[in-house]
């Protein structure tokens, strides 16, 4: 076997090469052309969270005293944050590069971006008119001198940096803060077939000399820069703070966190840059100082507006579950059997038709739900709500750490409270990333248990656009287990069995590695041994190690990882029989299951978890089985149509990482769907 230097590949390259996909997406002639402005945005997203995040994490062992520390094979942290910015610097251009082709195809199709020199006569007046009453009172102006310092805004922030030359040739710094509620994007009137776009950014350009009319400009340069903080939540010690109420203080502080990644317009006058460094406390060692364009906060462009509808996807109408009618008693048909919905293919309204109905219905005693991500008009939070005014008793298990979210959750948490709901907030240290739910209905003078379990957030917004895969059941053997999952998260200090589920940080490790050795006892005795696992992320290097074995011992090893992998497939004497591929395409892929063949008998499982060190030992994750030999045959199918991609899947950790192509074209997320639509037809 290789030496432990070159078992894995390093987490941070690999999320870098995972957004290269997105952002090939961008660059792909077969995407429709508006839906390629929007994958940029979600490129720049990406990599937004991953300086505040990882980058972040990087550089506080590079600035502490183990700085001299190896985070990876024989590299430092400092030289890790040096092959980032390279990396990074290196993605940023080809975006560039990606978005300058982009609107020269959109101009073919008579669409027009414009900046603040080519504001035509006739637009000057509507451009003047938004400027005065819709922007103007949103911006912040601050004049920056020399004794002043610098003001702290919330985390990832763009701004102009502006530069004023007055008649006396004084020189004067000031900057404005970008409304954050407007719309990045302003379609401007037009008489003819031509539509023209502009950036609120040169709708402000437009108008400098209006803004700073006081100093009496001779000159004016404005400069875009962006900042990206830490993200990391910090706490207080202080004892007589609700955990609440240390939540919504530690996101407060994010606005005055250490900065991380520094982007400027690459044209700034240098005496202006270093102004700016010096003021923001920027360290050219330790924080990633990458020069721009014009434009940053690109992550805007995934709100691009609809401007013609043969440039976008052609919608994919969400379909019903075969034998699931929203007219059923749903109490009545999971009795009968299991069910599975497969958003964004199947409607997300099944969950929330099933909350409200419970929500009424008088047998129904107790609700429990686990939540990470709410929308923000939340109808799961509103049949929550119902459910309680009606007497139910409900509790929540809301994550307040659920990064990004914790404003959102803090609101809805005090929301629900107020109505009599009973919040659980977990632990500082274990973060709850389960989605699961437990319906408990009078039945015949007993409590029967109803409730599903997911692999993605009860969120309707996001289930648009996310593949998740959720299961509703009436089974006691997975239900009695998801009651005392609820149980561990009022007393975590008890010792709770489980049989059927697994359950992070209690056994899902330990139940992987068994279903793996299963496969390496079956492969040595000439038996057929195979794993087919779909997941996010995989980092855990226990886990990566225990599939090395197995694939050392020839059990077949399929996966479908979407981002980090940290796992090097096809290499000889060490993961020769594993294969890895990725797909993105216009549907975040986010379900995550694994099937083992079991000489035959196939254990399969739907998971909340990655396989990453935080999902099984600091998150409580759940992994439920597929009992039903349908819903197991369905999950297989799905695998396989993924397998078969041809269009969206790409190479992992290989040489061979371009899109994976053969001349019978199978893009398997439009498969999926006509799959579900077939048995539809079917009926």
């Amino acid at each position: 076997m290789k030496s432990s230097q070159n078992l894995f590949i390093n987490r941070e390259i690999s999320w870098l090469e995972f957004n290269e996909r997105v952002l090939q997406e961008a660059d792909d002639s077969t995407v429709p052309l508006i839906e390629r402005v929007r994958f940029l945005g979600i490129f720049s997203n990406n990599l937004d969270e991953f300086y505040r995040v990882r980058y972040a994490t990087v550089k506080r062992i590079a600035v502490s005293s183990n700085s001299g520390k190896k985070v990876f094979k024989n590299i430092t942290a400092k030289q890790l944050l040096n092959d980032i910015t390279i990396k990074a610097t290196e993605l940023q251009q080809k975006s560039f590069l990606t978005l300058n082709n982009i609107i020269k195809l959109l101009e073919n199709d008579n669409i027009f971006f414009i900046d603040e020199t080519k504001v035509k006569p006739i637009q000057k007046q509507f451009i003047s008119n938004y400027f005065f009453e819709i922007i103007s009172p949103t911006i912040d102006v601050i004049i920056l001198n020399k004794n002043k310092r610098f003001p702290e805004f919330k985390e990832n922030l763009s701004f102009l940096l502006i530069r004023i030359v007055s008649e006396n040739d004084e020189v004067q710094n000031a900057i404005i803060r970008f409304p954050k509620n407007l719309d990045r994007f302003v379609i401007l009137p037009s008489d003819n077939l031509v539509q023209n776009i502009i950036m609120i950014d040169d709708i402000i350009r437009f108008h400098l000399k209006d803004i700073f009319k006081i100093f009496n400009p001779k000159s004016i340069e404005a400069n875009m820069v962006k900042t990206s903080r830490d993200a990391e939540l910090d706490f207080d010690d202080d004892i007589s703070k609700s955990y609440l109420d240390k939540i919504a203080q530690s996101v407060k502080e994010r606005s005055s966190a250490d900065p991380v990644r520094f982007v400027y317009d690459s044209k700034i006058r240098l005496d202006t840059l270093n102004f700016l460094l010096n003021k923001m406390g920027i360290n050219n060692e330790t924080d990633s100082i990458i020069p721009g364009g014009k434009y940053h906060n690109r992550r805007d462009y995934m709100s691009f507006p609809n401007l013609d509808d043969n440039l976008v996807y052609k919608p994919m109408q969400p379909l019903n579950v075969k034998g699931f009618s929203h007219s059923d008693n749903t109490f009545d048909k999971l009795k009968e059997r299991d069910f599975m919905i497969h958003t964004p293919y199947h409607k997300f309204s099944y969950l929330v038709s099933f909350l409200m109905k419970s929500s009424i219905d008088p047998k129904v005693k107790k609700i429990s739900i686990t939540i990470y991500r709410l929308s923000k008009l939340s109808k799961v939070a509103s049949a929550l709500i119902n459910a309680a005014r009606n007497g139910k008793k409900v509790t929540v298990q809301i994550e307040l750490q659920a990064r990004f979210d914790e404003s959102a959750n803090i609101r809805y948490a005090k929301e629900m409270q107020s109505q009599g709901i009973k919040l659980i907030f977990g632990s500082p240290n274990l973060k709850v990333h389960s989605k699961i739910c437990l319906i408990e209905r009078l039945e015949g003078g007993n409590l029967k248990k109803y409730g599903f379990i997911s692999t993605g957030n009860f969120n309707e917004s996001t289930a648009k656009v996310y593949t998740d895969l959720t299961l509703f059941t009436s089974n006691s053997k997975i239900l009695d287990e998801v009651s005392n999952v609820f149980n561990f998260f009022n007393a975590n200090y008890k010792k709770y069995i489980f049989k059927n589920l697994f359950v992070s940080p209690i056994n899902t490790e330990s139940k992987i590695k068994k279903l793996i050795g299963n496969e390496i006892i079956n492969a040595k005795s000439g038996k057929d041994a195979w794993i087919k696992i779909k997941i996010n992320n995989i980092t855990s290097y226990s886990l990566i190690r225990s599939l090395y074995e197995a694939s050392r011992a020839g059990v077949k090893i399929q996966m479908i990882v979407r981002g980090i992998c940290c796992l090097i497939p096809g290499h000889k004497n060490m993961s020769e029989n594993i294969e890895v591929i990725s797909i993105v395409d216009r549907f975040l892929e986010h379900t995550r299951f694994m099937i083992f063949n079991n000489n035959g008998n196939c254990n399969t499982f739907i998971s909340s978890a990655d396989w990453m060190t935080r999902n099984l030992d600091n998150r409580v994750e759940v992994t439920c089985p597929i009992l039903q030999d349908d819903l197991k045959n369905e999950i297989l199918d799905i695998f396989n149509i993924y397998w078969n991609d041809n269009v969206k899947a790409r190479h992992v950790n290989s040489s061979a990482k371009s899109i994976i192509s053969k001349n019978n074209k199978m893009q398997s997320q439009q498969r999926i769907f006509n799959y579900y639509l077939n048995k539809i037809e079917r009926i």
